[in-house]
């Protein structure tokens, strides 16, 4: 077990001047895959490019994100049915809304699209939203000019925590919630009780992705260093570093078999790691499409599906499959 001791003073506790004291990087980025030498575990959906995936949990249906468009999935059905939904601007990313809904970040708004209906709602935000997270009634909006806003039931923002260069994840364990900045690779903690930052600890150098799981914990990937990164907050703790090998870059949790999935870029893997023990120990490791960019786990079936950002499809691994070892 290891326990992080270094402090992102930039983070913490930014002075007047603002984001000229921080220390700055380009985010880090999903390695450039190769041509893949092995045919992708599981079966094959055909699919435009995916920049990201989620399995909705209300309806098990599956969110496929290209830019501007988002392809709804029925999986239930064979093949599995596709219905496209046009947006008015590229998305950041996917989140869970309500039983039933999706929230898509995108330039000056979150979009809200129900999966039933295909319904699109907008709901204006300042600046350009990168993130978005909800926390009961209220929505969490993460943004590209650092600062994370609380929106309440009425979709106006009540309260503004900034002081961070990027607020690009959010993800959250019980009523703690945590934000990944990929310009600093820093987690911060945010106090929410009081509106403000609260304590932050660098992630590597190049992190690019943020979940959490129902164990309490916040597993990051340090894409630019190949590693696995495993905090606790409350105080924010890092407890397990580890590492991967291939640029990991995509990241997805099954609770079902307690097990943590990364994608692998350089070697177009898909990998499953278990985090019980003190040390991540790999249970899992599948060839899959190439650039592997984004990873889902469907909660209701365990099915794993991980999408390709060059259009090489959907690969989805079924959980009795992967118990089998094939």
């Amino acid at each position: 077990m290891l326990a992080a001791v270094a402090l992102t003073v930039a983070v913490a506790g930014c002075s007047s001047s603002g984001k000229d004291t921080m220390e700055t990087r380009e985010p880090a980025t999903a390695a450039a895959a190769p041509v893949p030498t092995a045919q992708p575990a599981g079966q094959l959906i055909a699919s435009g490019p995916v920049g990201a995936l989620l399995a909705e949990a209300g309806t098990g249906q599956l969110a496929a994100l290209d830019g501007s468009t988002l392809t709804l999935f029925d999986t239930a059905a064979q093949p599995p049915a596709a219905r496209t939904v046009p947006l008015p601007a590229r998305g950041a990313g996917l989140s869970q809304g309500r039983p039933g809904e999706l929230l898509i970040p995108i330039p000056e708004a979150v979009l809200r699209v129900d999966v039933a209906s295909a319904r699109v709602d907008r709901i204006p935000v300042p600046g350009d939203a990168r993130s978005v997270l909800r926390r009961d009634e209220d929505l969490l909006v993460g943004g590209a000019d650092g600062a994370v806003r609380v929106l309440g039931p009425d979709n106006a923002v009540r309260h503004t925590l900034s002081g961070l260069a990027s607020a690009d994840a959010l993800a959250a364990v019980g009523p703690r919630v945590a934000v990944l900045d990929r310009r600093q690779s820093a987690l911060v903690e945010l106090d929410l009780t009081k509106n403000k930052l609260g304590l932050a600890l660098r992630a590597g150098d190049g992190a690019t992705n943020l979940i959490s799981d129902t164990r309490g914990r916040l597993l990051a990937v340090n894409t630019e260093y190949s590693e696995l990164l495993v905090y606790t907050p409350g105080p924010l703790v890092l407890r397990q570093r580890f590492p991967v090998g291939s640029s990991p870059y995509a990241i997805a949790y099954d609770q079902r078999s307690d097990t943590v999935w990364v994608t692998c870029t350089q070697t177009n893997e898909i990998v499953g790691f278990d985090l019980s023990t003190g040390i991540p120990r790999e249970v899992g490791r599948y060839p899959t499409v190439r650039q592997p960019n984004s990873v889902t786990v469907d909660e209701r079936t365990g099915d794993l599906f991980v999408g390709s950002a060059t259009g090489d499809g959907l690969a989805r691994i079924r959980a009795d499959q992967r118990k089998r070892g094939q």
